[in-house]
């Protein structure tokens, strides 16, 4: 038996709690992963947000991962309906969401069969489970949850049945809406948390309520934590890794960039719901107008980026937020500001597709889409952010160089990156985040509308209201005055000059730092959210004796300079991505044949290097060990064809 086994004190025999002796002393740990698991609407995300919230405010490392379902409201106790999220908590700074769950927290025994095919626990996992099932007045409903324990003591699960719906009752008439805050409290004994912290960040989760529901919620969360001292053995103490400190903030990906978006000092935001990007507006809905910001909820997507454009072309860049399927619909409107030469940050908050596909889970596979998803050759700067603190501070970034190159400036974020939270360092504002004020001194005449520079493509903007700075705008072919022009030189030199913008950013750049030697048997190359899976998993490879090392790239147009030296130096390079290739071994699959993930595309062009790739569209995000061990077998593939 496992030592979590061993701890648990609490079992269910013949619907009745035995009762053994509670340990008094919490056992050190380094790190473990908490799941919640519950039907969508009880409350199971805030639970384990809250949880992670308050992890990271006494100095631990925290990532959690949220688990959606497809559909908005599915039918309850179905597998497909499973809703919930992953915390890992740690001793040092967690950068993904690890490997297998350590402990399961399960509101009913049909969500864990989701999670079970999608290999998130093994024969070490423990699972508290309600226990309300078993004597439920349907018959079909007590006969599903026998035999799922069957099932689940099959899988190598350990299982123990907790009375939560019962223990609720004594709390609150409806258990529904209050038992996530029961669990939170029972969670908060295991884990050794700060009940003050943890009561003051209910009071603020409900601060907008009544004080009645603030008071029921704090009375449920004091009895789960009652109920554990009394009832459940299992404690523990994860150290901090560093002091509490104010200078932290704790956020999603979604907030991060909301917030992000009113440090750039962009004043407007437009932007038709799309999961999982929608909670970006709820917080600037909530927020924007504190710094004179406007969301605007278009009736498409289409009119989302139209308006952004026309804001942009008034003198103040815009944004708009987006997935995958709106960014098919921008498509027509990027490719006016890509010819205009208008200012616009796209936020594309990627999900899985094709179509609707998985509009709930995680992929990255809009690259593509993004650098060649329209007519003709229109260039647009890409960044793809791989952490929280990458989700604030690129935003501004992006509106400084939309402004500065006069061009759409992409940045990638994911389904990963929207709904985790991770702690990061409170940003010190600069002057230099914000734009300057509108330019509405008289426009020199003698400069043209598109005054390009031989050497960088670059040209200064007319801002509407500048006296003598009026132009034409247009998305057909024009000239450097902005006429309209379909002669044989217009078009090229047009081209040449916005083409000229990127190499003239990528100048600017610095390669890609290695993490690891900077030679070897194999580089991997990573972008977005993968970053702290892949650092762990090269070097665990790096542990077991194997010559690898990784980069990762947040530059993806232009590319990041120096790659084919970097690359050069390393026996193999192999992208990790999530997105869709071929299995080298598959049916039909050859060297001919083969499709490659798309920054191994990307990198196989650029620097016609023969760059291998490792890639899957689970729609979950990548673990660590699951990592490692492709690494490891590539590796040993290299090393036995010396």
């Amino acid at each position: 038996m496992n030592e979590a086994s061993e701890l648990i004190a609490v079992k269910q025999i013949d619907n009745v709690v035995e009762e053994l002796p509670v340990r008094d002393t919490a056992i050190a740990i380094r790190e473990h992963i908490v799941e919640i698991v519950s039907d969508s609407g009880e409350g199971a995300q805030k639970c384990g947000q809250t949880l992670g919230i308050l992890s990271a405010k006494m100095g631990n490392g925290v990532w959690t991962v949220e688990i959606i379902p497809a559909e908005i409201q599915p039918p309850a106790r179905t597998p497909d309906g499973a809703s919930g999220i992953r915390v890992r908590i740690g001793d040092s700074p967690m950068t993904n969401t690890g490997n297998d769950a350590d402990l399961v927290v399960a509101f009913n025994e049909q969500v864990l069969r989701s999670r079970i095919g999608s290999h998130a626990y093994n024969d070490q996992t423990v699972v508290l489970l309600d226990n309300m099932w078993a004597s439920d007045s349907d018959e079909k409903i007590r006969n599903q949850y026998a035999d799922a324990l069957l099932e689940f003591a099959e899988c190598g699960l350990t299982v123990h049945e907790l009375p939560i719906q019962e223990e609720c009752l004594k709390v609150v008439p409806d258990p529904r809406k209050g038992k996530n805050m029961f669990v939170l409290g029972l969670l908060c004994h295991i884990y050794s948390r700060d009940t003050e912290k943890a009561l003051a960040e209910i009071s603020k989760i409900f601060a907008r309520k009544s004080a009645k529901v603030v008071e029921s919620n704090h009375a449920l969360f004091n009895a789960g934590y009652a109920y554990a001292q009394r009832h459940i053995e299992i404690h523990y103490e994860i150290a901090a890794h560093s002091e509490p400190d104010h200078r932290m903030v704790v956020m999603n990906g979604n907030q991060a960039v909301g917030l992000g978006i009113m440090a750039s000092g962009m004043e407007l935001v437009a932007m038709y719901p799309i999961t999982p990007a929608t909670s970006a507006s709820h917080f600037l809905a909530d927020e924007f107008h504190s710094v004179g910001g406007f969301v605007h909820q278009a009736e498409d997507e289409i009119a989302a980026a139209g308006f952004a454009i026309g804001a942009s072309y008034a003198g103040k860049t815009a944004c708009t937020i987006t997935s995958g399927p709106g960014i098919a619909l921008k498509t027509e409107m990027i490719g006016l500001a890509c010819m205009a030469e208008i200012p616009l940050v796209i936020i594309d908050v990627q999900r899985g597709g094709p179509s609707t596909g998985l509009p709930t889970k995680v992929e990255q596979s809009d690259l593509l889409a993004t650098l060649f998803g329209a007519p003709g050759d229109s260039p647009k700067i890409i960044l793809a952010a791989a952490t929280i603190s990458d989700c604030f501070h690129f935003v501004i970034l992006a509106r400084k160089l939309a402004e500065s190159f006069r061009i759409p400036v992409f940045l990638l974020s994911d389904a990963n990156l929207a709904t985790g939270v991770q702690p990061f360092e409170r940003p010190e504002v600069a002057d230099d985040w914000f734009a300057a004020p509108i330019d509405q001194s008289p426009w020199d005449p003698k400069v043209l509308a598109y005054d390009w520079d031989e050497e960088t493509g670059l040209s200064a903007r007319p801002i509407p209201g500048m006296r003598g700075g009026e132009y034409v705008l247009t998305g057909l072919a024009h000239n450097r005055n902005a006429k309209i022009a379909y002669d044989a030189t217009t078009n090229q030199v047009g081209s040449t000059m916005r083409s000229r913008k990127l190499a003239a950013l990528a100048d600017t750049l610095s390669p890609p730092e290695v993490h690891g030697d900077p030679e070897g048997d194999m580089l991997v190359i990573g972008w977005g959210s993968t970053l702290g899976t892949i650092e762990e998993a090269v070097d665990v490879a790096r542990e077991n004796g194997h010559k690898v090392s990784c980069i990762h790239l947040r530059f993806l147009s232009p590319l990041e300079p120096g790659l084919r030296e970097i690359c050069s130096r390393f026996k193999q390079v192999m992208t990790i991505e999530l997105n869709y290739s071929d299995e080298i071994h598959a049916s039909y699959i050859n060297g001919e044949t083969r499709r490659y993930a798309q920054l191994a595309q990307l990198l196989r062009a650029h620097t016609l290097l023969d760059i291998d790739c490792w890639s899957a569209v689970y729609g979950n995000p990548l673990q660590p060990g699951k990592i490692s061990r492709v690494i490891i077998d590539r590796v040993i593939e290299v090393e036995g064809g010396k």
